[in-house]
């Protein structure tokens, strides 16, 4: 029978065994990882496509319109921070008098961004007092 500590029925010579790193073996330690050609078309490959993507993106993103566009014409758009990002309140017609109407009968954050728009829109503090 061997002497020594048995874990799960292994035996270990030594009594305190400390830990130790594997080496690495002589394709590893070499330094760079080489590439075959068609491995390395592969990732030129792949690189490109996730450059051309985020160019892609960017061009869309800094050329697309906005669905509702800016007040005016009797709409009034406003986009105001809120607590899950940026917000975009957009209203015509009635529903955009009414909502020009509280504006500027409130002095809330809202209602103050929203005066400025309501102007644009043609809704404008004499107009929504009248009626």
């Amino acid at each position: 029978m061997a002497t020594g500590c048995s874990y799960n029925g292994a035996i270990m010579n030594d009594p305190a065994p400390s830990y130790s790193k594997t080496r690495l073996g002589a394709d590893q330690a070499a330094g760079a990882i080489s590439l075959t050609p068609r491995r390395r078309r592969i990732v030129y490959l792949v690189v490109g496509l996730l450059v051309a993507a985020g160019i892609a993106v960017g061009v869309w993103s800094g050329f697309s319109h906005d669905q509702y566009g800016p007040s005016g014409n009797g709409c009034v758009t406003l986009t105001f921070a809120s607590s899950t990002g940026g917000s975009t309140s957009h209203y015509c017609g009635a529903a955009a008098k009414s909502f020009c109407q509280a504006a500027f009968a409130n002095s809330d954050r809202i209602s103050l961004l929203a005066r400025p728009q309501c102007d644009l829109a043609g809704w404008t503090k004499s107009k929504v007092a009248a009626g």
